[in-house]
């Protein structure tokens, strides 16, 4: 006997936040403290912290920078000011940053074309940041490694090597240069995985903002739109996005796509996803009003797929919390949905932050455990392939203790007002028993709609 159904629940209306909470300095400066604590404590000399457009989220946390169309590199070395380095385009952005820093053209960093005759030297200008012989040197990036992938993972760096080999020869055999990126992304340690209170409301905007634009694409997608015009319905553009928008259909159905000229066709499967700092959504249903709309060989689609996957990602909300491990909620999804049909890819969670996946202590086995100030996004996969698809519900959450509820609750009442109205749809429409310290953030948590025709037609316990 299947313990899922389908409910006539309207698409809930939770409210959207007026304005996005924003951070001071003090937040980054607190930051900025601990990141020296963190580097005293791993022996390192100094830190490099490199950044572009698609890997910026580093740098963004220390400084509240990012730079657009070009390259940034931020020196910090103990007892001097940090020298930002940036491009012609950026340098005004970067002296503006939210903590102190010596803000220097490095003309390399410009696009193709621009005038780079006055270029320094690189090994100057690092020099004059305050590298030196013997420095054992720390550079973040965006990604570190492990064991399974190199002998000495510490050594290899995922930075240009132009400014890698420069570094090197600056500090010389004595000294070192190594990645350090787990100071910040680690999933448990790193400073980046605990975020404060205000980080969280105002991720909570850019999470409202993905869940709105989704809701608005399945109550307006129709036969006869292209992709283009279906994600046209999502009024898109508040916010800068953590990742391109997604949106493919019928045969050319692929998770990542970007939307196409694709003609929609009545019984096609859709899927779509918008990414915005701190948040992300994504839904996976069909251009139809009930099974029988369906091609005839997948009519079975709720039964087979949807109503499993639903009940998997409902336990899955029910477990997690405060101290519970990454592979105790890997084990649930390979409870549910580890067979050939369902096709169980990527880790079944990760940290959201504002990169799209931070890192994750969601993997087999997995010992590590999840903490208060972690967001944590809602993020299994079952890729079944043709005709069925797969199935996708995929939100962001907030983990906080009694005090940091408290807190949120005293600071943040509307956000607070917001969660505990998710909180309640959840509990009482879903089925879905959520730990007090579970707060989602999407104003589509866990509501699955395998009829985009039928929108308020969702997925519950039964």
């Amino acid at each position: 006997m299947p313990s899922f159904k389908l409910v006539d629940a309207k698409l809930p209306e939770f409210g959207i936040p007026k304005t996005r909470p924003e951070l001071d300095r003090s937040v980054y400066s607190e930051r900025f403290a601990a990141l020296k604590r963190a580097r005293r404590a791993a022996g390192l000399d100094a830190l490099v912290v490199y950044a572009d457009r698609e890997h910026a989220a580093n740098m963004s946390y220390l400084t509240g920078f990012d730079p657009r169309f070009e390259e940034a590199l931020l020196v910090i070395v103990p007892d001097t000011t940090p020298t930002l380095l940036a491009g012609p385009e950026n340098l005004g952005r970067a002296a503006s940053s939210m903590i102190d820093v010596e803000a220097r053209l490095y003309p390399p960093f410009g696009l193709m074309g621009q005038d780079r005759s006055k270029t320094p030297s690189l090994e100057e200008v690092l020099r004059n940041a305050g590298i030196q012989s013997n420095h054992r040197v720390g550079v973040l990036g965006w990604k570190y490694f492990g064991p399974y992938e190199a002998a000495k993972p510490e050594s290899w760096l995922e930075t240009p090597s132009y400014i890698v080999d420069v570094l090197r020869r600056i500090v010389g055999p004595d000294g070192r240069v190594t990645n350090a990126n787990a100071l910040l992304m680690h999933p448990v340690t790193g400073l980046r995985a605990v975020n404060e209170t205000v980080q969280i409301a105002q991720f909570e905007f850019g999470a409202v903002a993905c869940s709105e634009a989704i809701k608005a694409l399945i109550r307006s997608v129709k036969p006869g739109m292209t992709g283009y015009d279906a994600v046209q319905t999502m009024r898109l553009g508040v916010l800068p996005h953590s990742c391109h928008t997604m949106f493919s259909s019928g045969d050319q159905l692929v998770g990542l796509n970007s939307p196409s000229s694709n003609v929609l066709k009545p019984g096609d499967p859709m899927t779509t996803a918008v990414g915005y700092l701190g948040g992300l959504s994504s839904r996976m249903g069909w251009l139809a009003e009930d099974e029988s709309g369906l091609p005839e060989g997948v009519r079975d689609y709720v039964e087979k797929l949807a109503g499993p996957y639903f009940l998997c990602a409902a336990e899955w909300y029910e477990t997690i919390g405060i101290g519970v491990t990454g592979g105790e909620l890997d084990a649930i999804a390979r409870k549910h949905l580890d067979t050939p049909f369902f096709n169980l890819v990527l880790n079944p969670g990760h940290l959201i932050h504002l990169d799209e996946w931070m890192n994750t202590q969601v993997y087999p086995g997995s010992r590590e455990p999840f903490v208060s100030g972690q967001m944590v996004q809602v993020d299994i996969i079952p890729a079944a392939g043709p005709p069925y698809y797969g199935a996708n519900i995929e939100d962001g959450i907030a983990l906080l203790d009694e005090a940091g509820r408290d807190q949120l609750k005293a600071e943040f009442p509307d956000v607070w007002e917001r969660i505990e109205a998710r909180r309640a749809f959840m509990i009482d429409v879903l089925g879905i028993r959520l730990k007090p310290e579970v707060l989602p953030m999407s104003n589509l948590a866990a509501v699955m709609p395998p009829f985009w025709q039928s929108p308020d037609r969702i997925v519950a316990r039964a």
